[in-house]
Order: C-alpha cells, then sequence, then structure tokens
C-alpha cells in the first residue's frame, strides 16, 4: 500500500530526482507541502501523483532560455543572469543541466557572436566574468556526499585563457562525486605536472586523472607540453594517472591521442564526466 505521506527524500526517489530538486519544487509552490510534528516537510501522494502525471517543465529548457541569459551577460547584468537560472531550476532543469546547456550553452554562444563581429572583446570579457560569478554560486548550492570516485585534475595550459568552460567541467564532476583540484586557465606545464603528481602520489590507491581543455588552437602546442610534462613528472616517481584532452580545438580521440592523452573528453563537461565514469580506474597501458 502507497504511503499517504512522503518525505522529500521519498519523493526524490518516486520523481527520480534530486533531493534538492524536490525542495525547489516545494520551496517554490510547484509541489505542496506542509511542516509535520517534527518540522520536516511532507507531501500528499496524492499531490505527487499530480506532479509526475504533468510536464516536467513549465516554460522550456536551455535552448528556449539562453537569448534571455546571452543579452543579460553581454550587459553585465548578474541579478538578471541568476534570475533566469533560478527560474530554471525552479521549473524542473537539473543542475547539471543548467551548467551545461544553458549557462555553458549562452557562453557558447556569445563566442560565435564575438567570431562573426557581433559583439567586441570587451563585451565577450563583461560576459564571461559575470557567467563565472554564475558558476561559481550555482556550485555552491549543490553538493554530493558519500565516498568520492576518484579525484580529477582540470586545467587549461598555458596560452589559453578562458577558465569558464574548466570551473563548469570542475562543478560537473563534483556534483558527479569526485573530488576536483581546479587549477584554472594559462598553467604552466611544470607547475601543472608538479600538481598532478602530487595528487597522484596522495591517492596510490584511489582513481586519478588529469583533464586539459583546449578552446583554441593556439594553445593546443602548450597542450601537448603540458602532457608531456605530465608524463614525465609521473615516471620518475612510478605514477600513472589517466590524461585526457578536450575542448573546442579539439576534433576528437585521434586528435586527442596524438597530443599525448589517454582519450578523448569531448567538448562538454557532460562528455568528460561520461568519459570519466566509463575509464574508471583502468590504467591507460590496459584501456
Amino acid at each position: 500500500m502507497q504511503k499517504e505521506k512522503l518525505t522529500l527524500a521519498e519523493a526524490a526517489g518516486e520523481l527520480g530526482v534530486h533531493y534538492m530538486t524536490v525542495y525547489r519544487y516545494v520551496r517554490t509552490g510547484r509541489l505542496p507541502a506542509v511542516k509535520d510534528g517534527a518540522n520536516n516537510w511532507v507531501i500528499d501522494s496524492r499531490d505527487l501523483a499530480a506532479a509526475q502525471s504533468g510536464p516536467r517543465r513549465f516554460d522550456g529548457g536551455p535552448a528556449e532560455r539562453r537569448p534571455d541569459l546571452v543579452r543579460r551577460l553581454l550587459v553585465s547584468d548578474e541579478m538578471g543572469a541568476w534570475a533566469v537560472v533560478e527560474s530554471a531550476l525552479s521549473s524542473g532543469m537539473e543542475a547539471e543541466e543548467v551548467a551545461v546547456g544553458l549557462l555553458g550553452g549562452a557562453m557558447r554562444d556569445i563566442g560565435e557572436l564575438w567570431a562573426q563581429g557581433e559583439v567586441s572583446v570587451a563585451d565577450e570579457h563583461r560576459a564571461t566574468s559575470t557567467g563565472t560569478r554564475l558558476v561559481a554560486r550555482l556550485g555552491a548550492r549543490f553538493g554530493r556526499r558519500g565516498v568520492k570516485r576518484g579525484a580529477v585534475v582540470l586545467a587549461a595550459p598555458e596560452g589559453e585563457l578562458h577558465s569558464l568552460p574548466v570551473s563548469v567541467a570542475a562543478n560537473v564532476l563534483r556534483w558527479r562525486g569526485y573530488d576536483v583540484v581546479e587549477v584554472g586557465a594559462h598553467t604552466p606545464a611544470d607547475a601543472l605536472a608538479v600538481t598532478v603528481a602530487a595528487e597522484a602520489g596522495a591517492r596510490p590507491s584511489s582513481f586519478v586523472a588529469a583533464g586539459i581543455c583546449c578552446t583554441t588552437v593556439a594553445a593546443l602546442e602548450s597542450g601537448a607540453q603540458a602532457i608531456t610534462a605530465i608524463r614525465e613528472r609521473l615516471a620518475v616517481r612510478g605514477l600513472w594517472v589517466t590524461v585526457l584532452a578536450g575542448g573546442a580545438a579539439i576534433d576528437g580521440e585521434e586528435h586527442a591521442r596524438a597530443l599525448g592523452a589517454d582519450a578523448y573528453s569531448g567538448k562538454r563537461a557532460d562528455e568528460l564526466a561520461e568519459v570519466l565514469g566509463r575509464l574508471g580506474a583502468t590504467p591507460p597501458s590496459a584501456a
């Protein structure tokens, strides 16, 4: 017999969403709930059934919301841009979809506008600065407890000045249960190699990976140099990590391997997460 009253965690299980998603439904009035004697939210099973039979979203997904977000990012309207993010979350969009499809997609749209000469470099930089703050706010809102799946060092090599893709990827991997060391953009090869080796040495029985992001062709050579430096530093210490390469400037698996990586991580953060999930803790030599 189905329970008449469900906790937020039980409702999340029924809907197949994160606990915090159900909490947002309650907070924004999408899903009715009351507090019990212990001051915990409880949901009537009939209200939950009504939510399950209704539309998943009220007003569109990432593609429909991106033009509004792009406009707000280009004029540094952080409050308005965050309102777009909040609205997406309240409508049922998962945090990862907001980070990758909405925020990441908006920044890709702005990059295309710049390439077409429709916005200036200053406009793109203003949007990036605002987008970086939004990614940080979004990352702080969500988390995943429990045993970690391993550690990932994320960086853009020397000459690669775009740090936002690294930050988006860091959020997604943390939400999926990884410890993430986010080094950021324009990282010298030696410094990155030292960081990766330190993580591998500190976790001798855990899965450790390094992700190199190249969004511009000009950064490809330094990306290959960073991978070489990582390999050499690890070899001295008798360690290994899985090295991935991805981003807009890398064309696919063959290109990533030509740079020295073990695998191609795609152009989006969710693709990187999927590749890591498939590779697990298998050493590169056994893959």
